[in-house]
């Protein structure tokens, strides 16, 4: 089943009073292109979240974030309360001496410098593998929402191959009118030049020309690669291969413009082509 580069991908969390938030979007890109804010808790988890996403996500342009909102549950912060002691006892000190009459020194020690502590907190072998766990299941999301988008593209792809087909299926109405205007045109320009050649080497002429004109070999291949690309619709991560088909498919098109020499078959070429270009639009997206 085909899946398109572009999706978006979350999931939430609870741990030890902190709310985790894991965040994915994808937009389609030849590798995989990853950008990553984690919070500073989880920078040391970056190779591993890495060779996370690149298995579970393949390519794209990803960007990923990762952020944590506390419950209320748990502090990070804390008071130096030795230090909060020493600011006081130097303070009531002090206004001893000058003769001050505040009494609020609670409110003086909170200001002061280096008296509340940052508590980071060692991250423990399970909050590894939850953080992990939590990362595997935003990417289950986001690849929900590719394989959405990759039906859209799979009904994009049907349609447009269907409608090469149908111009490839009107060709033959015109191929032997194309050979009689030829002939015609051979006679016509060896009458004006008031020429009479050798009968027998005529029909050679024209059976050689002819030949270098027929598109038998042209269409037969042109079916071939419209199948070989519809059996490719239905196999994992085949964005690469339907490109190269696409590629195959468009040399065939083009003989057969080059080889055309009529203004239908000609028109019907330029249908082919117009559908091909759709096609190869909506293989960048493809994974």
């Amino acid at each position: 089943m085909l899946m398109s580069m572009t999706g978006y991908g979350k999931a939430t969390g609870t741990f030890e009073g902190k709310k985790v938030t894991v965040e994915l979007r994808s937009l389609n890109s030849k590798s995989l292109d990853l950008n990553m804010r984690l919070a500073s808790t989880y920078k040391e988890l970056e190779p591993q979240l890495r060779n996370l996403i690149a298995e579970m996500l393949d390519r794209g342009k990803v960007d990923m974030i990762i952020q944590i909102d506390s419950t209320g549950e748990t502090k990070s912060v804390s008071i130096n309360k030795d230090l909060a002691q020493a600011y006081f006892k130097d303070l009531r000190e002090v206004n001893a001496l000058i003769g001050g009459k505040t009494e609020d020194y609670l409110s003086l020690v909170l200001r002061m410098p280096d008296i509340y502590i940052n508590e980071r907190e060692e991250l423990t072998d399970e909050e590894r593998v939850w953080i992990l766990d939590l990362t595997k299941q935003a990417c289950e999301a986001l690849n929900t929402f590719r394989r959405q988008e990759g039906k859209a593209l799979e009904n994009e792809f049907t349609a447009r191959i269907g409608d090469i087909r149908s111009f490839l299926a009107d060709i033959p109405q015109y191929e032997q009118e194309r050979i009689e205007t030829v002939k015609d045109r051979i006679r016509k320009g060896l009458e004006e030049l008031q020429m009479q050649p050798d009968q027998n080497r005529l029909e050679q002429e024209m059976i050689f020309y002819i030949e270098k004109m027929d598109v038998s070999e042209e269409k037969m291949r042109l079916s071939n690669h419209l199948d070989y690309f519809m059996q490719t619709l239905t196999t994992i991560n085949s964005g690469k291969k339907l490109g190269f088909i696409s590629q195959e498919i468009g040399r065939e098109i083009n003989t057969l413009g080059s080889k055309s020499n009529h203004v239908e078959m000609q028109k019907l070429v330029v249908g082919m082509k117009d559908a091909l270009e759709k096609i190869k639009e909506q293989i960048l997206n493809t994974l």
